[in-house]
């Protein structure tokens, strides 16, 4: 199945989901254990009837839910299809019937809650060392490469985060390799990044803002806030 484009997935108006990294969130807000374990079981009868499952996480007044296909098809420039992790339309239709029923179970969305994490790490050389990376992280060499045309490392059971290669100069000087990228809903970036400038933050680089902005700490460490813009609903 075709992984959708950010336009696409913008124009199914999923209101009680955002776009973060890969996949699709949702946080619903529930009162007790009991009611999140019910409305986990509603939505696993709806995953088997349409035979796709969203990743599941449940705690103390809420319930997170993550949609991704393993199987979605990406067409490069030269038209060469590689299977990767991404949204399909399968996705949107799991993510319409577990709003629908939320609905049901009279329970409350909280989109701008939502939040990914991602590690990237700068070098000329990710093939060499992404197998250390991949061991590290997962203990399995099949993480490499996994739901993704690059040297990305992903744990099947979403354990950790996925750590992905940026580019770097061979012959820059020795400077901070590792970052994390910071996945959030759009209404809630420039809160997001006026909280951290406050904290004694700067930011460093809003060229490819929202999409990107990259804020520095005291002693120049960086991280990125990331929205899926494309993503977002336009009003």
């Amino acid at each position: 199945m075709d992984m959708l484009k950010g336009e696409q997935i913008a124009e199914a108006n999923l209101a009680d989901w955002r776009k973060l990294a890969q996949g699709l969130h949702a946080r619903y807000v529930i009162d007790d254990f009991g009611t999140g374990a019910r409305f986990v079981a509603a939505v696993g009868e709806a995953g088997e009837a349409l035979g796709h499952h969203p990743r599941v996480s449940i705690g103390k007044g809420y319930v997170d839910f993550k949609l991704v296909s393993d199987d979605a098809i990406y067409r490069d420039d030269e038209g060469t299809e590689h299977v990767v992790e991404w949204v399909t339309q399968q996705d949107v239709d799991l993510a319409r019937r577990i709003t629908e029923i939320a609905l049901h179970h009279k329970l409350e969305a909280d989109p701008a809650s939502v939040s990914d994490i991602e590690l990237g790490l700068d070098t000329t050389r990710s093939a060499i060392i992404a197998p250390v990376w991949a061991a590290l992280l997962t203990g399995s060499a099949d993480a490499q490469g996994r739901g993704t045309p690059s040297d990305e490392i992903r744990d099947a059971t979403g354990r950790v985060p996925n750590l992905w290669f940026g580019d770097a100069d061979e012959h820059a000087a020795p400077g901070q390799r590792f970052h994390i990228e910071v996945y959030v809903a759009p209404e809630v970036a420039e809160q997001r990044i006026a909280a951290a400038v406050a904290a004694g933050g700067t930011v460093v680089d809003a060229s490819d803002a929202p999409a990107l902005t990259v804020i520095a700490d005291q002693d120049g460490n960086t991280a990125v806030v990331c929205v899926a813009a494309s993503a977002a609903k336009q009003d």
